[in-house]
This record gives structure tokens, C-alpha cells and sequence, in this order.
């Protein structure tokens, strides 16, 4: 699994001009999940950004996590994270997940990362056509890869 974490003022993904879910002050997390990715990975990535310090603290420093500061997430399927692109200009994503198994990880992210919050979170639309808005704080920008967990 691969998720790209942007520190965000305000976020929100609008699908056929609705808005699906808006934020505040938090996380917008793009994810991209590839064949091989399994229960551990979800395990190790929610316990990666729960607990991440990148939220400023009395001092300035990045030093507080998302719960510290009452932070909130929206989680967007991003399949265009597993990306190959050795081979000439037009990327390649044969290592994403194919729907079977994407779907529900997507869920089982979302549902975990919810759990461990003690929250609701935010969520997109697996595979629609999604507008997403956001002011990226900082700008904070992270990403987190579970075959690079070292």
C-alpha cells in the first residue's frame, strides 16, 4: 500500500457536484493499494498516521499527532499511486489491485483508521469521477509505502 498524507487546512471531495465529505483541520490521505497488500499492511499504515507528529505545538515545532490536536481524515481511492513508469512515457498500472481486492481493503483502511480515531472518517467514492479540494497546510506533504517500512 502505498498513501500519500497531506497536512490540510480544509479538504473535500465533491462527486456529481455533490459533496461527498468535508474537513477542517486534519488529513487528506490518498490511497493506492497494490495485489499484494494484505491486513498488515492496513494494520501497519493506520498506526503510521494516527500516530505521525507533523501538527505544530505551543512552540512551533511539529510535534503533535492528529488526535493531539482533535484532527480529522478524508480517505480517497487513489489506484494512480501504484504507477509503473520505466517503460516509456504512458504509466502502467498493472500493480494496482484489481477491484476484487481493492475494494474492501479500501473499506477495511477506512473502518481501522475509524476505529483507532475514535471517529468517523471521510471517504470518497471507490472508483468515481472525484473533484478533490484542498489547502494544504504547511504545505506537510508525506508518503508512506509498506514495502518500505525500514
Amino acid at each position: 500500500m502505498k498513501i500519500v498524507i497531506q497536512r490540510v487546512s480544509r479538504a473535500s471531495v465533491t462527486i456529481e457536484g455533490k459533496v461527498k465529505s468535508s474537513i477542517q483541520n486534519g488529513y487528506l490521505i490518498l490511497l493506492g493499494i497494490g495485489e499484494d497488500d494484505t491486513e498488515d499492511d492496513i494494520q501497519w499504515l493506520v498506526k503510521k498516521v494516527v500516530g505521525l507528529r507533523v501538527f505544530d505545538d505551543e512552540n512551533g515545532v511539529m510535534n503533535l499527532s492528529i488526535q493531539d490536536v482533535g484532527g480529522d481524515i478524508i480517505v480517497v481511492s487513489q489506484f494512480t499511486l501504484m504507477a509503473s513508469y520505466k517503460k516509456g512515457n504512458r504509466p502502467s498500472w498493472i500493480k494496482a489491485a484489481p477491484h476484487h481486492i481493492s475494494i474492501p481493503l479500501y473499506e477495511r483502511f477506512c473502518e481501522a483508521l475509524s476505529k483507532e480515531m475514535g471517529k468517523p472518517v471521510g471517504t470518497g467514492e471507490f472508483g468515481a469521477d472525484m473533484k478533490v479540494d484542498l489547502l494544504n497546510d504547511g504545505p506537510v506533504t508525506i508518503c508512506m509505502d509498506t514495502k518500505n517500512k525500514e
